[in-house]
């Protein structure tokens, strides 16, 4: 997967670096602990996860403030900046709209925070691992634990001896093999500082975006690992019932980061797909050929069984405009009724 690396200078003076990959619908990344936006492209943990996003999207991420290839000399790395500098780097890459727009685990508090403010600018919300409370806003004893968490990541990040870090991986990858614990275990060293590590560690305790939820008015599909050891399944399960229409899609998995090996990993990309209205391949699925994208979308949703008001939902689109949408697809697929067009979606792909 071939990258070119840009930067962009925020309104504070960082410069924050990211890049593009891929072809079709534009999907924005925000943020989230611990890449490296050279690393990650052959890493046995994220790679996978950039080839899924590449070969459907036209894929635009970045590393935060304090990490990878961003400045990582920054005095400032408070929450205030997550929504600034997600919008900082979609001002400098100017990605077509509107874009999907991808939360994975804090990245999800931008993501949300952006698709309130610029909600004309996002067609769908994607969250994954993500959470509105940081862990000083749960509970005492997830307080407690994650208080533990930042001595022990202020005392052994950056020593040569791999146990702190191994325990603090760990919780990450519960699940995965010897060398991507040790891939993980270099990023560390590789993408902060230990001073940067605990600031990072500690402005993510106090996040809460909790009122913020009901304001969401775009399409979104929150994801969660039923044994995620880093933000708890709750706190996925407390996403989607804040915010209105939101789709759950529980996984089955003890790891924050999905591994390409495991099944649950398999069910996120097709839940993603079919959330997207995206059929496998990125392609137009056969006997679709003569379909705008706008009209796939539709054709995958009527397929679901979704109705004219649901599909209009979905797609920040009037009845009247899905009316005229599915009078052109079955003109172009030659059927003369719903129930014919969905036999024919259905037989090209169209349904999940």
């Amino acid at each position: 997967m071939r990258q070119s690396i840009h930067l962009v200078r925020t309104a504070d003076g960082v410069h924050l670096a990211w890049t593009r990959t891929g072809t079709g619908p534009s999907l924005v990344k925000a943020a989230n602990w611990m890449t490296h936006l050279r690393d990650d492209v052959d890493s046995p943990v994220w790679r996978h996860w950039l080839r899924f996003f590449s070969t459907h999207f036209d894929l635009l991420r970045f590393d935060e403030r304090g990490c990878g290839l961003s400045d990582r000399e920054v005095d400032d790395v408070a929450e205030t900046h997550w929504l600034s500098d997600l919008e900082t780097v979609v001002e400098a890459a100017k990605p077509r709209a509107p874009l999907v727009l991808l939360g994975i685990s804090q990245g999800g508090a931008a993501a949300i925070r952006y698709a309130i403010r610029h909600p004309e600018r996002v067609s769908h919300l994607i969250l994954y691992g993500s959470y509105a409370r940081g862990w000083a806003r749960r509970s005492e004893r997830d307080a407690e634990h994650y208080r533990a968490v930042v001595e022990m990541v202020r005392l052994g990040w950056g020593s040569d001896n791999p146990v702190f870090r191994q325990a603090f991986t760990a919780r990450f990858l519960p699940g995965g093999t010897h060398e991507q614990l040790d891939w993980y275990n270099d990023l560390c060293r590789k993408t902060c500082s230990p001073e940067m590590a605990v600031k990072l560690l500690s402005v993510r305790a106090f996040t809460d975006i909790s009122e913020l939820l009901p304001q969401v008015r775009v399409p979104t599909l929150v994801l969660h690992a039923r044994e995620d050891e880093v933000v708890p399944f709750d706190e996925g399960r407390r996403l989607a019932a804040g915010i209105p229409g939101a789709e759950f899609v529980e996984l089955e998995s003890r790891n924050h980061v999905l591994l390409g090996h495991e099944a649950a990993w398999a069910v996120f990309q097709r839940a993603v797909l079919d959330f997207a209205g995206i059929a496998p391949g990125g392609r137009p699925a056969a006997g679709e050929e003569a379909l705008s994208r706008r009209e796939r979308e539709v054709l995958h949703l009527l397929c679901r069984g979704l109705g004219n008001a649901d599909i209009g939902r979905r797609l920040l689109i009037s009845e009247k405009t899905v009316r005229n949408h599915l009078s052109n697809l079955y003109r172009k697929l030659g059927v003369a009724n719903r129930g014919q067009a969905m036999v024919r979606g259905s037989s090209a792909g169209g349904a999940p």
